[in-house]
């Protein structure tokens, strides 16, 4: 199953096991578990330091748990055959559970092992989506820190009785002790904070007394992580507000078009910009979230930005890189079946339609792409673009052009989206002649565009009739020590090579203003 340079890799890896380890199988005669056995088998040869037992007795099967050799139980769990983008979060679980630390800070270590409880979590995934090995890999680390945390990552396709009785459209979805506990991306960070009230307080507490930055960036997506760098190699006191690297670019799939790099993912490419952050003095400020900017009396003096666990940071610049994120159609039924039948990530969630008619509402780059991925997995995809011509790239519309379970409708607005109470059940859309028109389907995926996060700006800065930041060729705001970079701006054409650019281009600006306006002596803001 593995091919010979990725054994060669996880050979390497195996070798640095701290404890000999246990893949401890419950199989049965299905392909899926013939295939889970080839997996384990092969892994185990690697290494003689990891051993296979089919001795398990777990009620899901085809299954396995990771635990140290001499251990009774193991809270490391996959009811899955952990390839594609699982695949590094088999291999994280193995070396965590046989020694390796995981790269968390020493007070959220603290913070896992002191959670009271007992926690039992299921993690339904699918081996397509990019964004679920965050949550996967965050609770495997934290049932290895804390003998009272167990998690099982689960693969709807392997198990589908479970997903039609959990009606699971999405994913990851995370059920904690039996019951709904998150759908989406989350990261340890956020799980700990819904797990344990007092987090944002203490968080608070440990912000309070701060000192305040020469620069402090608001966001860590591409345009933030480069005007870190940027800043920190001048030698200014920088701090960054990281909600989570990458942001928006985490939902990536396949980046083609980023200049030196032919082909990438979106997660590869965060942890990338994450670990050259990293390498520089920047005071990484993570799992926050920025509420209100207080603007400096006085140019030269100190900027307030609260954030959503009641802290203020301060500092003389400000470099706004929030990003955007996906517009929603606003219309009745997309919240009442959002993750029942409406969705947003084509390669996340598209497995879970395979044979279903959907649709695609947006005809631009992002709509296109889409509906030609799904395409090849649903029985039938209608796009409805609301112009009169799709927007995306000719190579894009042409590929589409091809495929003869796609069908095509321009000049058409999405209404409403209809349900039975429990799922989708089709749309209704406002054709070029005026009247109404219903398409019987099982899932719509939203696919129109972005729409940038600035709304807790207010009336600090300017921002144009798209809630776009407005900014001058140096990235300056209306505001002076306030910068913006990234698709946050009125910057055009939102790509991830523009907005690395823009960020850099927001910390030139950022020092040259530090060192032509003299520091103001004032009071924080606010008082």
């Amino acid at each position: 199953m593995l091919q010979d340079a990725i054994k060669t890799q996880l050979k390497g890896y195996l070798a640095s096991l701290a404890h000999p380890i246990v893949l401890e199988a419950s199989l049965d005669d299905t392909p899926p578990a013939r295939e889970m056995h080839e997996l384990l088998h092969e892994v185990a040869a690697l290494s003689d330091r990891v051993q296979v037992s089919e001795q398990g007795e777990a009620t899901r099967r085809p299954s396995f748990v990771i635990k140290q050799a001499g251990a009774k139980t193991g809270s490391v769990s996959f009811a899955a055959i952990p390839m594609g983008h699982e695949f590094t979060s088999f291999v994280l679980a193995m070396l965590q559970v046989g020694g390796h630390a995981p790269k968390f800070s020493d007070d959220m270590v603290t913070q896992i092992r002191a959670l009271p409880g007992q926690y039992d979590f299921e993690t339904y995934v699918a081996l397509s989506c990019q964004n679920c090995p965050d949550v996967v890999q965050a609770l495997n680390a934290m049932s290895v820190i804390n003998p009272n945390i167990r998690n099982v990552t689960i693969d709807g396709a392997l198990f589908p009785d479970e997903v039609t009785a959990r009606n699971i459209m999405s994913v990851p979805q995370v059920y904690l002790n039996g019951r709904l506990f998150e759908t989406g991306r989350a990261d340890a960070g956020q799980i700990l904070a819904k797990l344990d009230a007092e987090a944002p307080k203490r968080a608070a507490a440990k912000l309070k007394d701060i000192a305040p930055f020469d620069v402090l960036i608001i966001g860590s997506g591409p345009a933030g992580a480069s005007a870190a760098v940027y800043a920190a190699r001048k030698g200014v006191r920088t701090g960054l507000v990281a909600e989570r690297f990458g942001g928006q670019m985490m939902d990536t799939e396949g980046i083609e078009n980023f200049i030196s790099v032919p082909e990438t993912t979106g997660p590869r490419l965060s942890a990338a910009l994450e670990a050259h952050v990293r390498a520089y003095d920047v005071d990484v400020i993570p799992g926050e979230i920025a509420t209100e900017l207080f603007p400096a009396v006085h140019p030269g003096g100190l900027h307030g930005v609260a954030l959503e666990s009641g802290a203020i940071l301060h500092a003389r610049t400000i470099i706004v890189a929030t990003g955007a994120h996906w517009r929603h159609l606003g219309v009745p039924g997309e919240e009442e079946y959002r993750n029942k039948g409406v969705a947003y990530c084509p390669h996340c969630d598209g497995p879970f339609y395979k044979g279903k008619r959907v649709a695609v509402a947006g005809g631009g780059n992002s709509g296109v792409e889409a509906a030609i991925d799904l395409a090849g997995i649903v029985a039938h995809v209608t796009l409805l673009q609301r112009g009169s011509h799709l927007k995306a790239d000719k190579v894009l519309c042409d590929k589409l052009a091809t495929l003869p379970n796609v069908t095509v409708l321009t000049e058409a607005l999405t209404t409403r989206i209809e349900g039975n109470g429990r799922n989708v059940t089709g749309l209704t859309y406002r054709g070029g002649d005026g009247a109404d028109h219903h398409v019987d389907l099982e899932g719509v995926f939203v696919q129109i565009g972005l729409l940038p996060n600035t709304d807790w700006l207010k009336d600090t800065v300017e921002r144009n009739a798209f809630g776009e930041i407005v900014v001058n060729d140096h990235g300056a705001t209306s505001v002076p020590g306030v910068f913006a970079a990234g698709d946050a701006t009125t910057t055009p054409y939102k790509q991830i090579v523009i907005a690395i650019g823009e960020g850099a281009k927001a910390a030139l600006s950022a020092f040259d203003y530090l060192i032509r306006v003299p520091a103001a002596v004032e009071k924080k803001v606010p008082a």
